[in-house]
């Protein structure tokens, strides 16, 4: 079996070897690499192309460009697709990413399932493994996962394997937090008590690993593969067990000082009354999938049904319903509060659900910031995230292949 999960492998000792990947996860790339991820940068952000719209894009010369791109193609990380003749000159030749580049893991750990991935450099998911669960169990979860980065492993086969570049883990930064609400063990919940998650994984693995939060996570691979590819600004909403978010300036993700900017779950839903011994509510108090689950199951129905198409049909609707309404006007809220301090452009909202269900969310939340005062303030759009349930986990699978193949080291610079 291929292994590169253990010291004595073979296997990474040829991945070491390996001189294209190890020069881009370097602190300290020179000039040329530095051009070839920018190339590369504009190919993922913007499609195929010929060398002579990416020396434009890039502001380097057509020379330039096309030794970058001879380059890379003799790497394999982009191929040449078929030439497009025009009126005039010589045909052109797009180039676009090649998919078995290279490869990525990625690792979401939620609340209530844990999903592995294995990605190719185009964000394509070609294997995957999913584990649903009541609460995560610390020994449960890290076994698994390391079951299935040796499974992954196997299954990229001795030519592919070597391109396999790291792996990346979205998991929520309190595993073990909010358990009285989630009718969580207590036992369970200090488990996970000052695990280092990262460190954890890292110790399964000679590949380099990554860590972010979750729902920042699904914020990148929207930024990458969805809608952030056209708008610089904007709230990222993720409806989950709990309800999350991440938050874009100027086409990069920001982290903010503890790596928890977008936290719109905590947002408070009303005022603090003077000496009040209960704080007001938050907003993943109203607008988590968690909210949904327990009306189904107060109902004596699966609390499943929230994440599928079922949540729209008889008899979950009505209780579907009842959840729309509160989860909308929340949401709405939240919105009309962040676009006061921010001045966005567009709020994308997302979740692990039918896709059907999050279009009468947004029909909602459209209803629902009608009823606000907009004076003074700009009103954002607000748009459909394209990713769904995988966005975690692709997003932490991006982690990697932004540290090996992104021009610097903020994320995912347009």
């Amino acid at each position: 079996m291929l292994d590169i999960f253990t010291e004595s492998s073979e296997t990474r000792a040829a991945i070491e070897d390996i001189q294209w990947l190890r020069p881009r996860g370097s602190n300290q790339i020179g000039m040329s690499q530095f051009n070839e991820r920018v190339v590369l940068q504009a190919v993922r952000l913007h499609g195929s192309m010929p060398k002579a719209d990416l020396a434009r894009l890039t502001n380097l010369s057509t020379q330039t460009v096309s030794l970058i791109i001879n380059r890379l193609f003799e790497e394999g990380l982009v191929r040449k697709l078929a030439p497009v003749r025009g009126k005039v000159g010589q045909p052109s030749v797009p180039i676009e990413l090649n998919p078995d580049g290279a490869f990525s893991i990625g690792v979401k750990i939620g609340r209530r399932s844990l999903d592995v991935l294995l990605v190719d450099f185009v964000g394509k998911t070609r294997q995957r493994f999913s584990l649903a669960y009541p609460f995560p169990d610390p020994a449960t979860v890290f076994a698994q996962i390391d079951a299935q980065l040796q499974r992954m492993c196997v299954l990229l086969g001795p030519q592919l394997l070597p391109r396999l570049c790291g792996v990346g883990i979205a998991a929520p930064l309190a595993l073990g937090g909010w358990q009285t609400l989630l009718d969580m063990p207590p036992r369970q919940a200090q488990e996970w008590d000052g695990v280092d998650i990262r460190q954890r994984v890292q110790a399964m693995t000679a590949l380099p690993v990554e860590f972010a939060k979750d729902t920042a996570a699904a914020c990148v691979a929207e930024l990458v593969l969805g809608r952030g590819r056209s708008i610089k600004n904007f709230l990222y909403v993720y409806v989950d067990t709990f309800i999350g978010g991440g938050l874009v300036i100027n086409s990069h993700l920001h982290g903010g000082r503890h790596g928890n900017a977008g936290a719109v779950g905590s947002i408070p839903l009303g005022l603090a009354a003077a000496g009040a011994r209960q704080p007001p509510g938050q907003l993943l108090g109203d607008a988590s999938l968690f909210n949904l689950e327990q009306l189904f199951s107060l109902a004596g129905l699966d609390p499943a049904a929230a994440h599928d198409a079922r949540a729209l049909d008889a008899p979950f609707l009505t209780h579907t319903l009842a959840w729309l309404e509160d989860a909308a006007r929340a949401i709405a809220l939240s919105i009309n509060s962040a676009a006061c301090l921010l001045d966005l452009e567009g709020v994308i909202i997302d979740g692990s659900f039918d896709r059907a269900l999050l279009e009468r969310l947004l029909a909602q939340v459209d209803t629902a910031l009608a009823c606000y005062n907009w004076e003074g303030i700009a009103h954002p759009q607000v748009l459909a995230g394209t990713v769904g349930s995988d966005a975690r986990a692709i997003g932490g699978a991006f982690l990697p292949l932004h540290a090996h193949f992104a021009p610097d080291r903020d994320l995912f610079l347009k």
